[in-house]
């Protein structure tokens, strides 16, 4: 489609103006353009939800190609072939100084050897979705994003040192964050892979001339550095902070440049849709989340558009590292739980979410299975947009390696046998339409490993990947190709 060209000024337009548009083949050098022919970038997406599962709800009875689904991933039927259902895997880590809801909160998604506080500081190590950052954050306008759609804090994601990473429940805030205003722009893989065989030993030609945006930063950093040879220890530690900081500036304003000159050079953008129901402004949504844990028609329609800007942030390249934490223990559920009387979650998940079945009590056990099943529903919705999403042949699901999972294997605050499900084939380095059943209590860590391996990170070792009392594998997955 043709697109009404913009100009150099309307795209540098303020330091922090986030311009989401395709993949830039212009970061990238002309060896790995020629190597990934027209293949989009792979991403990295994590749904999260609370409560563990219900185990044989959820797990196929036995390992190999899936059938019909259990009840809990029934929602995914039609897209049995692009599952891959993990059974065995565990968090092995110990705790210190932390309830059971925050031991198992901050080894999610770390793998950690040990987690706990030290002086209500926390300590863990960094988590999956923040070293794919840490490789792949330097080619987007935002790292990595974080959202979730309860009030609740939960700390899934850690930078170093046990840093944690706050996640966003606004979706005012999340929409702004990615586009502040401006009219969201998806790929048009088809166009770029014509201009691509049309061009192959040229680049866009990227415009020489530095932004107003730039000369100032030029400036600022130059007054800085000199400042800097004449200030004590102290100082100079405050003033090397306030220059890693311009520097982060400088490198988004070094993207939008980019951007600028790829979008000129070939003129693909078109326009991607903006989530129904995403409010005016932010306090708009205050009230919504007053309520949204207590009336599940409401939380549904927050998981929902939530759900929506995950696809956003994956499908303009706002991001390629994004994480949703979807639920609340605390909820009230109403009208998705039919059985018995009892109707708040974090009650039923210690009465019917014992991994036994038989230490539990049935009726709050089908309860549970009920909201698992709910949950599913919801990401069904988001892999069915996903899939929907063309890249030039392939979809948005095709290139996203996306995992499915919860902070706690089952309600019970377990750590055994976690409900982990990856979706999409993650540009044909797995191999899916399948249930692998590895050996109980092989860790956690050794997924993330293959995670990263996937998207270009390589790691030899993840949290206790090669320390775990359940080591295996060397602290890898086999048989996922």
């Amino acid at each position: 489609m043709s697109m009404k060209p913009i100009s150099r000024r309307t795209l540098l337009k303020g330091t922090g103006a986030a311009l989401a548009l395709p993949w830039l083949e212009s970061m990238v050098t002309s060896k790995a353009l020629a190597a990934s022919a027209s293949v989009a970038p792979m991403r990295m997406g994590i749904y999260s939800t609370v409560g563990g599962t219900v185990i044989e709800s959820w797990k196929p009875d036995k390992a190999g190609a899936l059938g019909e689904l259990p009840s809990i991933l029934r929602p995914m039927q039609a897209h049995k072939d692009k599952l891959l259902v993990l059974s065995g895997l565990a968090n092995h880590g110990r705790s210190k100084n932390v309830n059971a809801h925050e031991h198992c909160a901050s080894m999610h998604l770390t793998a950690a050897a040990e987690v706990g506080k030290e002086n209500g500081v926390p300590v863990t190590s960094i988590s999956v979705d923040q070293m794919a950052a840490r490789h792949l954050g330097s080619q987007t306008y935002l790292p990595s994003l974080e959202m979730t759609t309860t009030p609740d804090e939960w700390k899934y994601s850690y930078r170093d040192k046990g840093e944690p990473v706050p996640y966003e429940m606004n979706p005012r805030v999340v929409f702004d964050r990615m586009f502040r205003g401006r009219e969201p722009m998806a790929p048009d893989w088809s166009a770029r892979a014509k201009r691509r065989a049309e061009n192959q030993a040229k680049q866009a030609s990227v415009p020489t001339e530095k932004s107003i945006d730039r000369h100032i930063l030029d400036m600022v950093m130059e007054d800085a550095r000199r400042l800097q040879k004449k200030v004590g220890t102290f100082d100079k530690q405050k003033l090397q902070q306030y220059l890693a900081s311009v520097e982060s500036v400088e490198r988004r304003i070094a993207l939008v440049e980019a951007q600028a000159a790829e979008m000129m050079a070939d003129g693909m953008g078109v326009p991607a849709e903006i989530p129904k129901g995403l409010p005016a402004n932010a306090k708009e949504w205050d009230p919504i989340h007053q309520v949204s844990s207590q009336d599940p028609e409401v939380q549904s329609q927050v998981i929902d558009l939530m759900g929506d800007l995950f696809v956003l942030a994956l499908q303009t390249d706002s991001t390629r590292v994004a994480t949703m934490a979807v639920g609340s223990d605390g909820s009230m559920m109403p009208g998705v739980v039919t059985v018995g009387f009892e109707r708040h979650f974090h009650t039923l998940e210690h009465q019917g979410g014992n991994p036994d079945p038989r230490r539990s009590d049935p009726i709050a056990r089908e309860a549970c299975r009920q909201v698992s099943h709910w949950f599913v529903q919801h990401f069904a919705r988001v892999v069915d947009k996903m899939a929907a999403v063309d890249e030039g042949g392939t979809s948005l699901l095709d290139n996203t390696l996306l995992l499915f999972t919860s902070y706690m294997a089952d309600g019970g605050h377990h750590r055994e046998d976690y409900p982990v499900m990856l979706v999409g084939n993650a540009q044909g380095t797995l191999s899916t339409g399948r249930h692998i059943a590895y050996p109980q209590g092989t860790p956690m860590a050794n997924l993330f490993v293959e995670m990263l391996d996937r998207v270009g990170v390589k790691v030899g070792e993840f949290g206790d990947s090669m320390t775990s009392p359940g080591a295996a594998f060397g602290g890898r997955l086999p048989d996922l190709v």
